[in-house]
């Protein structure tokens, strides 16, 4: 492509391109932990409650009603979270989340608040110092080459199979493969050092992130695909285009689903003051579909008039810049590859996870 990246004086990123929570997944939640007695929390289930009065026959005394906050855990919440989500939106913006051990955001606004506002803690954002100090003599020239090279490898090795899983045989690898070509890993052993512990060291906290990006290509993929007109739309089109089909789907279908911060001090919220000192559980799956925020919400629209995307800060960061490379040239390399690429009769892309979420399977014939 001859179209160069967006940049910002000193490398930086301009806060639309499309970012997402690098490091989040790989922190243990709190439900994971052991209890921090010292932690701030209400007593009992008082800020799960909602109290409403249901009036009376024919106008007598009332009832009182209790309704219990769901949890972002709860049964079925893999399969289907976004019915959850809506409750908690509407009726608790603000609850205390046993299971998560935390207290839960789930709005656009507040989300989108405790991302960048430096009163919540413990999380990765681009260009904080220690990601700075760790990448300042990357390439995105090099990056863009190796995301190039990769993508087409793959997309050539499966082009001329009856049919295919794309997640298991392209996003599985890309990510890796790019990471591999960068830090000049052989191929043949990039599955062995790239993946897994080794990665960090390799290249570095950000670059070495590689199970988010798989995810987020592969609900990219799923989305693209699912659409026949969206596929003609993308098929030949320039980076513009294609860099807002890859933002729309990070903000429908964010790879990490829950990030985890820790408040410094009192933050004030939609539905109330959350506690210095305490766990806050962000619920970015809930946030990307907040109708107060986006018209239409559940659809997949690159090309809608209200976009907008969670942001976790303008600075540089690596793998933000990877991953973007990594969705344009995986489209690319397929239709290239495989022009008539469809997804398989009567299969449709299913979503899945908890704290990350994408399809398992994207099953196409490669020939149409």
């Amino acid at each position: 492509m001859s179209e160069e990246p967006n940049r910002e004086p000193g490398g930086g990123i301009p806060a639309d391109r499309p970012q997402w929570p690098s490091g989040d997944p790989w922190k243990r939640l709190p439900a994971m932990a052991p209890a921090d007695p010292e932690a701030p929390r209400p007593a009992g289930l008082a800020d799960r409650v909602r109290t409403a009065y249901e009036p009376g026959p024919e106008g007598g005394p009332g009832t009182q009603a209790r309704t219990v906050a769901p949890s972002a855990l709860d049964p079925g919440a893999s399969r289907d979270p976004h019915r959850i989500h809506r409750t908690l939106r509407e009726d608790f913006p603000l609850s205390y989340d046993p299971l998560l051990r935390a207290w839960v955001l789930s709005r656009y606004a507040d989300v989108a608040t405790a991302l960048t506002d430096a009163r919540f803690t413990h999380g990765h954002r681009p260009g904080d110092p220690p990601c700075a100090r760790a990448h300042v003599d990357v390439d995105t020239e090099a990056l863009r080459s190796v995301a190039e090279r990769t993508a087409y490898v793959l997309a050539r090795r499966i082009a001329d199979r009856p049919q295919a899983d794309l997640v298991a045989d392209f996003c599985h690898w890309l990510p890796a493969g790019t990471v591999a070509a960068a830090v000049g890993v052989p191929y043949r052993d990039m599955m062995r050092l790239v993946r897994g512990r080794a990665a960090g060291a390799l290249a570095g906290e950000c670059g070495g992130q590689i199970a988010v990006r798989e995810k987020a290509l592969a609900s990219f993929l799923g989305n693209v695909l699912t659409d026949p007109d969206r596929i003609a739309e993308l098929r030949d089109a320039p980076a513009g285009p294609v860099g807002r089909a890859w933002a729309e789907s990070l903000r429908r279908d964010p790879p990490v689903q829950i990030a985890v911060r820790r408040t410094a001090a009192e933050v004030p919220v939609s539905g109330g003051i959350v506690p210095a000192g305490a766990s806050v559980a962000l619920l970015l799956g809930s946030a990307g579909r907040d109708p107060e925020r986006f018209r239409e919400p559940d659809r997949f629209d690159p090309a809608r008039d209200d976009p907008g995307q969670l942001t976790y800060g303008d600075g540089f960061c690596p793998a933000v810049v990877l991953a973007g490379f990594e969705a344009e040239y995986a489209l690319r390399a397929l239709f290239t590859a495989m022009p008539r690429i469809r997804l398989a009769d009567g299969f449709r892309p299913v979503w899945n996870g908890l704290i990350t979420r994408a399809p398992r399977s994207l099953i196409v014939r490669p020939h149409g």
